[in-house]
């Protein structure tokens, strides 16, 4: 017979309570490793989608998602003519907010040229944009389906399509128009600020300036060759795609991770304190029955199995609840919560730890309880 499953059948309903609790300890933990790897993720999610080689950025700066920059439109047509290049697009990339049924959406406007480098990779549902000016192609987070309008810098946008899984690293759904609508809406001044600009002397500003070309190289192409022939342009800086996913995981986002990265810390140390004083509590609540088993002769490797094997079963049974609620709800998180195979598997191996090294001190406990306890009142 084994005795902690025996035990756990005369108190089951204490028991499952306890992992109930433990268990939602447990998925907050599990919530915070999922929303960790969820930030790095979306920061590199645009950057993949793309499936860009080499991001042309302003002399000086680290490209448009670090800190702002301009360049000239025919810039790209310079970049395509370098040799290593296959094919060159120009993007702009602007933050906005539109007034939706469902109140204030805030989404990242990426221009782009179709037929170009810098739309998305792959349409979930409708298609990608076409030849009509105002189309949109915008991310299924932003709660918008095929054929929906949202007005942005005064015109009216068509949604011609979605994505699914492609946001900025602030977690904001991005939307992908024409290179041509975006340069208006970042760059076109407002009529009164033009007249101002035409009363004092000055010309009309050109909307044909981009913030970054990115290029796709050939298959036999270095990347970093091609990025130094870039840069020996004096006005012109380059990133390749390794340096740019640097740049995302290590400048952008490092603060959020950071600040995640120990909170996760914090909680696995709590859920660790909180595991050792239940399996203590389950532990001296056995007192008696522990000292009968060493009156009866039992050795001591049996208390140590009856500690240890209830700790693990309460860690199991609570980290079980723990994925299944975590993965029934992640979707409705704001931001994403990546768990996959292996951030469940090493989180498992974490509790099952933390369930052992909180044993020791029950263990210690137990094999300390003397025979006699059995007799008294």
């Amino acid at each position: 017979m084994n005795l902690a499953i025996a035990d756990i059948r005369h108190t089951l309903g204490r028991f499952l309570l306890t992992c109930v609790g433990l268990g939602l300890l447990m998925a907050v933990a599990l919530s915070m490793v999922g929303i960790y790897q969820g930030v790095v993720a979306e920061a590199l999610a645009l950057s993949r989608s793309l499936r860009a080689d080499l991001w042309v950025v302003e002399s000086g700066t680290r490209g448009p998602f670090a800190e702002a920059s301009r360049l000239p439109g025919d810039v790209r047509e310079a970049v395509q003519r370098v040799p290593g290049v296959a094919a060159a697009g120009s993007v702009t990339l602007r933050t906005a907010e539109a007034r939706t049924s469902g109140g204030i959406l805030r989404v990242q406007v990426i221009g782009y040229e179709p037929g170009r480098p810098g739309g998305p990779s792959v349409i979930a549902r409708g298609r990608g944009l076409g030849a009509a000016r105002f189309e949109l192609v915008v991310d299924e987070r932003s709660r918008l389906a095929p054929g929906a309008t949202l007005m942005l810098g005064g015109d009216r946008y068509r949604v011609v399509g979605t994505t699914r899984g492609l946001v900025a690293s602030g977690g904001d759904p991005l939307a992908f128009v024409h290179l041509r609508d975006s340069q208006e809406l970042q760059f076109k001044l407002a009529p009164p600020a033009a007249r101002r600009a035409a009363a004092a002397g000055g010309a009309a500003a050109s909307t044909d300036t981009i913030n970054a070309v990115i290029a796709r190289l050939l298959p036999d192409a270095d990347a970093n060759a091609v990025a130094d022939t870039v840069r020996r342009w004096k006005h012109l800086a380059a990133l390749t795609d390794a340096e740019q996913s640097e740049l995302l995981t290590r400048s952008v986002v490092q603060r959020a991770r950071v600040q995640l990265g120990m909170f996760t810390i914090v909680l696995l140390f709590v859920s660790a304190v909180i595991i050792a004083l239940i399996i203590y509590t389950m532990t001296m609540s056995k007192v008696r029955e522990i000292a009968t088993l060493k009156l009866i002769g039992a050795p001591d490797r049996v208390i140590v199995g009856l500690v240890l094997q209830q700790a693990l079963l309460l860690g199991g049974v609570g980290y079980a609840a723990a994925t299944g609620l975590v993965f029934s709800v992640r979707d409705l998180f704001p931001r994403a919560v990546a768990l996959g195979v292996a951030e469940v598997a090493v989180m498992a191996a974490v509790i099952a730890a933390i369930c052992l090294l909180g044993s020791l001190l029950s263990i210690r406990a137990a094999l300390r309880i003397e025979p006699q306890q059995a007799l008294g009142g």
